[in-house]
């Protein structure tokens, strides 16, 4: 019988967030000792198509040398943002990857193909119009599937742990389903389901390769939903600056335009309108066999509250699922004032597994 966690509501005060809970350093902290720091190495992987090269950060102590499958994370990044700028950005001095890195894992993001430092496919070097939409959810699932079985050659390892952010909850959650012998446990981030409501990147008529983002379009659609009196503090000072600039730098044709901004492929766009929006699912979530948490924040409108606690109930054969709605956050809360409870309850969820391997 599967373990099962209806709904837990954490609020939190912004007034009584610390600088330390942001993720910023204590004064007087001690230095840390070389074992204990995090190193950081970079590499590409081949695609299992020819020519594709896939985008790959993995994170670990210094110290580490026995690495298990409890405690080896691999990221999966949304619809239109790469992963190392929303995952490992050091906003407030640490990133959301140093954070589980610091705890003993191994960790890893990757960037499937037309988006970060993936190979760029030549649809986006002509006119948007010029090519129908790529990089779909399929496609993506295929990049997903490299990196997972290099990681595992990588670490001499039979499963590991998977994170999807967004359009990356549906991406894992379909190669969890066609997978399950790799996988060790599932974190869906602000997972996506059918929808009752338009989509913020739904777009009207036929579809080009790719799409453009510019800085006031992002700021936009991430205020959306948040209480006029709200969207003052919910971002820190500068943080959204660092992030826009760092993400518009990973593009090197989109930032040199005139305003600057960053394509990304139109797959998922196409996908939305194939399934999520036609009322279809890209994944049967009965073949989910393995421990999974659904965790968004309340004022999420790129994938609202009612998304997870539908897909919820349909996690029939999870043999543990947990639903954790936080609160005073949107669908990017892990780059927020509260982002923290996302840390920390992700943290909790992943440790379950990884206390109970390091007794084994």
């Amino acid at each position: 019988m599967s373990r099962e966690t209806l709904l837990v509501l954490l609020v939190v005060s912004f007034l009584s967030m610390s600088r330390n809970a942001w993720g910023g350093s204590q004064e007087g902290a001690k230095p840390i000792a070389a074992e204990q720091r995090v190193v950081m190495e970079e590499m590409h992987v081949p695609a299992k198509d020819a020519g594709i090269q896939i985008y790959v950060r993995n994170k670990h102590l210094a110290g580490l040398k026995h690495f298990t499958p409890e405690r080896t994370v691999l990221f999966v990044h949304g619809a239109t943002y790469p992963s190392e700028t929303s995952f490992d950005l050091p906003l407030g001095g640490q990133s959301w990857m140093d954070y589980i890195a610091q705890r003993g894992y191994d960790i890893y993001l990757m960037d499937v193909r037309g988006y970060g430092h993936s190979t760029r496919p030549p649809q986006m070097e002509a006119p948007a119009d010029q090519n129908p939409p790529f990089a779909d959810t399929e496609t993506a699932v295929r990049d997903i599937g490299a990196v997972v079985d290099y990681i595992l050659v990588r670490r001499g390892l039979k499963k590991l742990d998977l994170l999807g952010w967004s359009w990356g909850t549906a991406t894992t959650a379909t190669y969890t389903t066609e997978n399950a012998d790799k996988i060790q446990r599932l974190v869906l981030y602000a997972p996506i389901w059918l929808r009752q409501t338009p989509s913020l990147i739904q777009a009207d008529g036929p579809l080009g390769a790719y799409r453009t983002v510019t800085r006031d379009a992002a700021f936009s659609r991430w205020m959306t939903g948040v209480p006029d009196d709200k969207k003052d503090d919910l971002i820190p000072a500068g943080w959204f600056d660092q992030w826009w600039n760092a993400t518009l730098a990973t593009d090197p044709a989109g930032s040199k335009q005139n305003p600057p901004v960053l394509r990304a492929p139109n797959g998922v766009v196409a996908d939305v309108r194939k399934f999520w929006s036609a009322g279809k699912p890209s994944y049967d979530p009965a073949k989910i066999t393995v421990p999974v948490l659904l965790i968004q924040a309340d004022w999420d409108q790129d994938t609202p509250p009612y998304m997870a606690r539908t897909l919820f109930p349909l996690l029939v054969n999870a043999p543990e699922k947990r639903l954790v709605m936080v609160g005073e956050g949107t669908h990017t809360l892990i780059m927020e004032k509260n982002r923290m409870e996302l840390f920390r309850e992700v943290q909790a969820f992943l440790d379950e597994d990884a206390a109970i391997g390091g007794q084994q």
